[in-house]
């Protein structure tokens, strides 16, 4: 049965699957366009985004739209969501079975939203994603997977990237790629100059 997307985000609201909704403040569906041609997918909320009920919108969400800026992405372009909706306590890391009590309402995130790439931010995002634990971020990062008719892409989560800002250019380089995959099939229009890598680090406010 198809659901409209306000149907579908009241649902999120509603959802009881797991013990994480005993615990949040609000449910964090996604930031961006629906549908959007490009989706990236985090693991779970943090406590900026539990408070906002927006996912990326602390430190690390403000570097991930410092990048997505300087690529020339517009907000109909992309859709921000995680692979859980509810903050975990403390920031932990989703246990596999949050994740999969979260999973139809991710699928069904994904069938309203029609991307056609999804960018997995973080090793954590991958393995609930794809269910692949022994894969390692450096091998298989800024690099597409093809599956059910996506092209799906695993590269590094913009918080790893606050703690190592020198790896931050591999990161740029895999927005990149992603970019220039959208232009190739027609999902975005071609820049007119190449961008240069933003340097400086979003605030902490």
């Amino acid at each position: 049965m198809k659901i409209s997307w306000n149907e579908f985000v009241e649902q999120c609201k509603n959802c009881h699957a797991c013990p994480l909704s005993e615990t949040r403040k609000n449910v964090v569906v996604y930031r961006g366009s629906v549908p959007a041609p490009i989706m990236f997918v985090g693991e779970g909320p943090g406590a900026t985004e539990d408070e906002q009920g927006l996912p990326f919108v602390g430190q690390a969400g403000r570097l991930l739209q410092l990048l997505l800026d300087a690529q020339g992405f517009d907000m109909k372009d992309f859709h921000i969501a995680n692979v859980v909706k509810c903050r975990p306590p403390e920031n932990r890391v989703p246990t596999e079975t949050e994740a999969s009590a979260c999973k139809p309402l991710l699928a069904t995130q994904i069938l309203i939203t029609k991307p056609k790439i999804i960018v997995l931010l973080g090793k954590t995002a991958y393995t609930l994603f794809t269910g692949d634990k022994s894969a390692k971020m450096t091998e298989i990062r800024g690099r597409f997977i093809e599956k059910n008719g996506y092209l799906i892409m695993p590269t590094f989560h913009p918080a790893y990237i606050l703690r190592n800002n020198n790896e931050r250019v591999k990161l740029w380089q895999d927005i990149d790629i992603v970019r220039r995959k959208a232009v190739e099939m027609g999902l975005m229009d071609p820049l007119n100059t190449e961008p240069d890598m933003p340097t400086e680090r979003p605030s902490s406010k």
